[in-house]
């Protein structure tokens, strides 16, 4: 065993036995704390080896202390944060969001399905297992209530749940007929959106008809015009012209616009409307590429051929490829992708199966910007081929996201020295 493998197996027993010491009620406030923490470091270890940025460990105490003032709305202490079967979290964001948009969609658009991410069913367990008032169901009613539009009346908490269930896993059941239906992803990247304001957190909606996405829309309140590579010293919150809209339809490109500082208010100028493409990079070792927070470059087959390097002032020879920092799940990497901030996005699927509201949004934004999408073998993704619910994706190897001109070569090297 060498030296990492031995601190991370001391770490996690030590972080097991300090959580045993709190009463069960209180250890989800002990994960999240731990989570929270985590992120801190990793976001400065990041702005060490990116930006040669330090901070002593007295100021990184600081900022993990105001991080949790400033998110307490959403720790579990307060019954506002839940862990899934996967142990990943869920927090009132995560259900008032799929709450509003399920509510304005079966307004708008009755007979059209939603697959989306959430449902109901731990909302409804904790409000059995805890006698006192439902802190959370009543959070994510009166964040919704003051969003929904055109209410008739008052809105219940059975209301909000039904919203929820609308896109959950066993609301509806189709067939290997082709479908229309809408695919929500209410937050990508929950871990970030908990851990900071220069999370790339995403807000991602696609519309698919007869199996192909036809339309999107996704948000990311926290997109700076910093280079992604390289951020500045001022956060996200503080630039003004902070957080993105990207919307994308088949057949008329990819367009963008900033969110205002007052996030949901845009200005009217229409020239702010911006047409998205993809970089036209067509050498491989010149390209900038991104992957998975959780993934390593040596988990990539290219990473037989290419070293990496997240140095972006350093020269590189035809053996090294640059390695954006992209903090925060999936649809920010698409994202990137698509407003030809990277060249490529490579993801390694670790599972037989990916999740479609990973994916649907990101899929038309990166075509439509005149990108390509397969997985490792060259073919579409295959929306349906989860017959009955289409929830799930099985990519061959993993995804490959690029710009258009990089995919032939990339699809031919991963083939190569895939295992």
């Amino acid at each position: 065993m060498n030296l990492k493998e031995s601190g991370e197996q001391w770490a996690e027993s030590q972080a097991q036995q300090a959580r045993l010491c709190f009463r069960k009620s209180y250890r989800s406030n002990f994960d999240s704390a731990c989570m929270l923490m985590c992120w801190q470091i990793w976001k400065e270890r990041n702005a060490r080896v990116f930006e040669q940025r330090t901070r002593r460990p007295d100021q990184l105490v600081e900022a993990i202390k105001e991080e949790i003032m400033m998110k307490r709305t959403l720790l579990s202490g307060d019954k506002k944060i839940l862990e899934k079967n996967d142990q990943t979290p869920v927090t009132v964001a995560d259900f008032g969001v799929q709450a509003l948009i399920s509510l304005e969609l079966q307004r708008l658009f009755p007979s059209i399905p939603l697959v989306a991410e959430e449902d109901s069913a731990s909302l409804r367990s904790s409000n059995t297992d805890d006698n006192s008032s439902n802190v959370l169901v009543e959070s994510i009613s009166s964040a919704v209530a003051e969003k929904v539009s055109n209410a008739d009346s008052l809105l219940t908490h059975d209301d909000v749940l039904r919203a929820i269930d609308r896109g959950g896993k066993n609301a509806v059941s189709f067939d290997s007929n082709p479908a229309s239906y809408w695919v929500l992803d209410p937050i990508d990247g929950t871990k970030g959106f908990l851990g900071g304001d220069d999370a790339l957190y995403v807000v991602g909606l696609a519309l698919v008809v007869n199996e192909k996405v036809v339309a999107g829309v996704m948000g990311c309140p926290n997109w700076s015009n910093a280079t992604i590579a390289s951020r500045k010293e001022d956060s996200a919150a503080a630039q003004p012209d902070r957080g993105i809209l990207m919307i994308a339809h088949v057949g008329c490109g990819t367009w963008s616009r900033h969110l205002s500082v007052d996030i949901g208010q845009f200005t009217t100028a229409q020239s702010t409307w911006n047409r998205c493409l993809v970089d036209s990079c067509s050498v491989v070792n010149m390209a900038r590429f991104c992957i998975p927070d959780s993934q390593t470059w040596n988990m990539i087959p290219l990473s037989v051929l290419f070293n990496s390097t997240m140095d972006e002032s350093n020269p590189r020879d035809e053996n090294e490829i640059l390695l954006l920092s992209v903090y925060c799940g999936s649809l920010c990497k698409y994202l990137t992708v698509a407003s030809g901030r990277a060249s490529v996005f490579v993801l390694r699927a670790r599972t037989k199966n990916l999740k479609s509201w990973d994916h649907a949004v990101g899929v038309i934004c990166v075509q439509e910007a005149g990108g390509q999408i397969s997985d490792w073998s060259g073919k579409p993704l295959d929306l349906a081929a989860d017959l009955t619910g289409r929830r799930d994706i099985y990519p061959s190897g993993g995804v490959l996201v690029t710009n258009g001109a990089l995919h032939g070569k990339l699809v031919e090297m991963i083939s190569a020295n895939h295992k």
